[in-house]
């Protein structure tokens, strides 16, 4: 009698140490695992779907370009991402510290990537619409080619007017016969750092 009680004793003890060790370390170890796969907060869908894109526009403050993040539905640039872009510059920054660049009345025509040459073709206001001077129409230009040539399969945009090349603006300082490439000297454009919502 003595001996059955004693292995049920030790049969207890096993059983209760296993069940120890099980709650102790199998289960401490398999939360951890769960609480680095859950986060803390949901992340809505269309939170996923947002991205970043950098538009230049002119800081009167500093006297050069600068560019301006805004956070946009990626859906929105699925289909036409050149148009979308160059739609967001003719509408100007949302930042009071910035100035739009490109001439009202503006209109795009067609863009269209070739190659690595983004082809942008506008409509006339974007020269007779101009204000004019070197400057002010380099200023034009750069914040369209410093938009465009973010994203990574554009190196140059060709400016065509109503579907015509080698035009230029009114003064014939600037004529947009070539391709026009990325400023590469950093210290010629700031960056705002300033993200908002579109």
């Amino acid at each position: 009698m003595n001996k059955k009680i004693v292995i049920l004793i030790i049969f207890i003890l096993i059983l209760i140490g296993v069940g120890v060790w099980y709650f102790l370390f199998y289960q401490k170890n398999n939360q951890v695992t769960e609480n680095e796969i859950i986060p803390e907060e949901e992340i809505s869908e269309e939170q996923m779907r947002q991205t970043i894109v950098s538009l230049y526009f002119y800081n009167d403050t500093t006297k050069s370009l600068a560019s301006e993040g805004r956070l946009i539905d990626a859906k929105e640039l699925v289909n036409e991402p050149y148009k979308k872009l160059m739609e967001m510059l003719i509408s100007g920054p949302q930042n009071s510290n910035l100035t739009k660049t490109i001439p009202d009345g503006t209109k795009i025509n067609k863009a269209e990537l070739k190659g690595d040459i983004l082809y942008l073709d506008l409509s006339k206001e974007f020269i007779e619409n101009h204000v004019g001077g070197e400057e002010q129409e380099s200023i034009t230009i750069y914040s369209i080619v410093n938009t465009m040539t973010r994203l990574t399969e554009v190196n140059a945009v060709k400016i065509l007017i109503d579907g015509e090349e080698n035009k230029a603006f009114k003064d014939s300082k600037i004529k947009f016969d070539d391709p026009f490439v990325v400023i590469k000297e950093e210290d010629k454009i700031e960056n705002s750092n300033t993200i908002t919502n579109e």
